[in-house]
C-alpha cells in the first residue's frame, strides 16, 4: 500500500508564544488507488511531525472511518508521542485549492481545546469530513494528489499551570442578540415581514450598510421601516445570521438553490466571505437541472470563478444536452445571450476557427 498512496507531511509555517503552533501541508499521493483499496475503517497515516515538542500523525480514511460514513473522507489527528498524556490542543484540517489557499467549505476547526493521550491512543476528528462525490468533481483534485493543511496549535504551561481560556462564544453571544432583539434599533420590510436588527452590528459588517446606515443616505435617519426590494425574508434573514455570527445557516448547508439567492445577496451588500463560500457551494454541486441557472448568474452579477466551473462543466456534449432541457434555460437564452455564444464557440472543434468568429460576431 506504501507504494500505491502515501501521506507526506512538511512544515510551512510555525511560531511559538503562549502555545506552541505549526502548520503542515499533507499530500495525499495516489487519491483514486486509495479509495478502491482501502474499505470502510481502513486508513493511511502520514508521515510523523512535530509539534509543542509532541510527535503526530493524520490519519485519512478514503472510505470512512465507521460504519454508516461510507460515502465520507474521515480525517483525524493523532498523538503519537509515546507516554504523552493530557496533551492539550487545537486543530483545523482544511483541503487547498489551486492557488494553495484553504477552501472555506472543505475547513473544519474543533470548536474546543480537545484533550490527547497516548496511553488512550485518541484521535480527534470528524468521520463526515468530506462528502466523497463532491470532492470528486471539485477542481480540487490536481494530479490524482489531494493538498490538505493541519494548523495544530499545542497548549503550553504557565507557572506550572495550563491556561485554561475557553474558546471564543462571540458568535453565541451575538447571535442571542439577533435572536432575541435585544436594544434592536432598525426594523427592515421584506417580503411582507418585519425584521429588527442592530444599526451598529450591520454597519461594522458590510460596507453597503455602513454608508447607508452611517452616512449620508435616507436610510441613516430613517424612523420608520427600511423596505428591501427584490429579495425573500428567508434569504434577508440568513444573511443576518452570517453577519452577525460568521457562520453558515444550516438552509446553505441543505440548499443549493439558497446558495445562489444567498451570493446575490452577499454580492450586494459586500460580505465578500459568504460570497466565497456561497460560490464554492455552487462550483462544487453543479449539476444539469442547475448550471444553466448558475451561469446566468454568474454573467449578470460578475462572478468569473462560477462562470468558469459553469463552462468547464458544459464542455461535456452530454452535459450541454442536458442543459439545453433544464428550466434555467430559456432564461439563460433571453437574459444572457452573450454568454451563450461564448459557451458555443468553446465547445467547437479547433479546427472551427471560422465558425467560431461567425458565432461570436452574431
Amino acid at each position: 500500500m506504501a507504494e500505491q498512496c502515501k501521506i507526506s507531511a512538511s512544515m510551512v509555517s510555525a511560531s511559538e508564544e503562549r502555545s506552541y503552533a505549526r502548520s503542515y501541508v499533507l499530500k495525499v499521493d495516489g487519491y483514486s488507488r486509495a479509495k478502491e483499496l482501502l474499505k470502510n475503517g481502513q486508513c493511511v497515516t502520514s508521515t510523523p511531525f512535530g509539534v509543542g515538542g509532541h510527535s503526530w500523525v493524520v490519519r485519512y480514511f478514503p472510505n470512512g472511518g465507521h460504519e454508516g460514513y461510507d460515502d465520507f473522507i474521515s480525517l483525524f489527528l493523532r498523538l503519537e508521542s509515546a507516554d504523552a498524556e493530557d496533551v492539550k490542543a487545537k486543530f483545523t484540517f482544511s483541503v487547498l485549492d489551486e492557488n494553495g489557499e484553504p477552501v472555506p467549505s472543505y475547513t473544519r476547526t474543533a470548536r474546543s481545546i480537545e484533550t490527547f493521550s497516548r496511553k488512550g491512543s485518541s484521535s480527534r476528528g470528524w468521520h463526515d469530513y468530506i462528502k466523497r462525490d463532491d470532492l470528486d468533481v471539485s477542481s480540487h483534485l490536481r494530479d490524482n494528489c489531494l493538498n490538505i493543511r493541519c494548523d495544530v496549535t499545542v497548549m503550553k504551561e504557565i507557572h506550572g499551570e495550563e491556561a485554561r481560556v475557553p474558546p471564543s462564544d462571540l458568535d453565541r453571544h451575538l447571535g442571542d442578540l439577533l435572536k432575541n432583539k435585544d436594544a434592536a434599533d432598525l426594523t427592515f420590510q421584506v417580503g411582507g415581514q418585519s425584521i429588527s436588527a442592530h444599526r451598529c452590528v450591520l454597519a461594522a459588517r458590510s460596507s453597503v450598510f455602513k454608508a447607508e446606515l452611517l452616512g449620508a443616505m435616507k436610510e441613516s435617519s430613517a424612523a420608520s421601516p427600511i423596505e428591501i426590494c427584490d429579495m425573500e425574508d428567508d434569504v434577508f434573514k440568513s444573511l443576518l445570521h452570517f453577519m452577525y455570527t460568521d457562520s453558515v445557516p444550516l438552509t446553505l448547508k441543505l440548499d443549493v438553490v439558497m446558495a445562489g439567492h444567498l451570493l446575490v445577496a452577499a454580492d450586494r451588500y459586500n460580505v465578500v466571505r459568504l460570497k466565497q463560500i456561497c460560490e464554492e457551494k455552487l462550483c462544487v454541486h453543479m449539476d444539469s437541472n442547475m448550471v444553466a441557472t448558475s451561469l446566468a448568474l454568474a454573467e449578470q452579477h460578475g462572478f468569473p470563478r462560477l462562470k468558469e466551473a459553469c463552462l468547464q462543466f458544459l464542455d461535456s456534449p452530454s452535459n450541454f444536452k442536458a442543459m439545453m432541457a433544464s428550466d434555467g434555460y430559456e432564461h439563460l437564452t433571453s437574459s444572457c445571450p452573450s454568454v451563450l455564444k461564448e459557451l458555443i464557440a468553446r465547445i467547437l472543434p479547433a479546427e472551427w476557427s471560422v465558425a467560431k468568429e461567425v458565432v461570436m460576431k452574431m
